[in-house]
């Protein structure tokens, strides 16, 4: 396997470094962010979905962007990108954030880990680029930013992920929720957060590249574990009610209208100083003009992306930012943003499909029990 940067395949895209464990686990392929990744596997994406609930699965998510941001103050100035309380944030600790911009959208979504003397991010793969720009123009001058060019990241997702990886490691088993360690498993010296984007107990592994396909076939000998794609993990985060950038969230969505006010900390709100401020902080106290809401269309038709929400009077109030079928749902399920007269719980709209109102109501998320461990 190669350890170094992701090489480019004939197509022009890049390659993970477990890229040829899912082409020999019969994985189909697909270009997503400007990687041949896996979008499921023999099984296919609702087995794989339903199993990730009910055990546990290994997802491959080396796509996103790792980084490391040294200096004296790291957490001060990274308190000027984004709403996020970094300077409070423990040792061993991993926090959401986001980061705005001057108009109280979004830029990105991000995991921000305090290591002691530097954090660690993780950010989107198809913002990466973009992000680690931002970061660098804006704070470069009082922080170091290091990209993580040379690792994969490998999440184990599912009630059985503790008991399987505690076999390895015994002392991953009793990590509360975002939280980290440095950790040896099976010799291999990893990075771990205890979470993951499914709604299920689980870990994300930032390993050495040249390490990954070993871990993810120690992980995959369990008898509990299978390998899942990105239609799985899809569809996972969705019943959950988590947000996909570029779909749920992006420049021009402010995290009140996205339901994220819960990511502006306390302190941040008091002391304000991230872009965006003004904006956010008005909204948080007089309300967004529209706000993110689950959606439950009557009958087994799904309603996609794009799709047009109107009230019963054939108003125009909202569009779905995700949809489709939610298999431990049972049914089509979405998500989406409407004015806000109609973000109360069973409040009756209609999804313009193919042309043709389809009855719906507005519902309170997740839709299904996030299962995060909480010691």
């Amino acid at each position: 396997m190669n350890n170094q940067k992701a090489p480019k395949t004939e197509q022009g895209l890049k390659q993970t470094p477990l890229d040829a464990l899912h082409r020999e686990s019969g994985g189909k392929m697909v270009p997503f962010a400007g990687y041949d990744m896996p979008v499921q596997f023999e099984a296919g994406i609702i087995a794989e979905h339903l199993h990730t609930r009910e055990k546990a699965s290994v997802f491959d998510v080396s796509h996103m962007g790792q980084a490391l941001l040294k200096g004296d103050n790291t957490g001060a100035a990274l308190e000027t990108l984004v709403p996020g309380d970094i300077q409070g944030l423990n040792e061993g600790r991993t926090r959401y954030t986001l980061l705005t911009n001057e108009q109280g959208g979004i830029l990105d979504d991000l995991m921000v880990t305090n290591q002691g003397d530097h954090l660690y991010l993780v950010v989107n793969a198809a913002c990466k680029e973009g992000d680690f720009a931002h970061i660098q123009d804006r704070i470069g001058d009082v922080a170091d930013l290091e990209i993580l060019d040379d690792r994969a990241l490998i999440a184990i997702q599912g009630p059985a992920a503790a008991a399987v990886l505690s076999r390895l490691q015994p002392s991953v088993e009793t990590m509360p929720f975002m939280s980290a360690d440095a950790i040896d498993i099976g010799g291999i010296a990893c990075f771990v957060t205890r979470s993951g984007y499914t709604g299920e107990d689980g870990y994300e592994i930032s390993v050495p590249a040249a390490d990954a396909e070993t871990l993810a076939r120690l992980l995959l000998d369990e008898a509990e574990v299978k390998p899942a794609g990105l239609g799985a993990r899809d569809t996972l985060r969705l019943e959950a009610g988590l947000c996909l950038y570029g779909n749920d969230i992006d420049g021009h969505t402010t995290p009140i209208e996205a339901g994220l006010s819960w990511a502006v900390n306390k302190r941040r709100r008091i002391e304000r100083g991230f872009p965006g401020d003004d904006i956010i902080l008005s909204q948080l106290k007089d309300g967004a003009p529209r706000k993110r809401v689950g959606i439950k269309p009557d009958g087994k038709a799904p309603a996609r992306a794009h799709t047009v929400i109107e009230d019963l009077g054939g108003n125009t109030i909202g569009e779905v930012t995700s949809g489709g079928y939610g298999p431990s749902v049972g049914g089509p399920i979405a998500m989406g943003y409407v004015e806000a007269a109609f973000t109360d719980p069973d409040t009756s709209v209609n999804l313009m499909v193919r042309g043709k109102a389809l009855a719906a109501k507005v519902t309170k998320l997740p839709f299904v029990q996030q299962r995060y461990y909480k010691p």
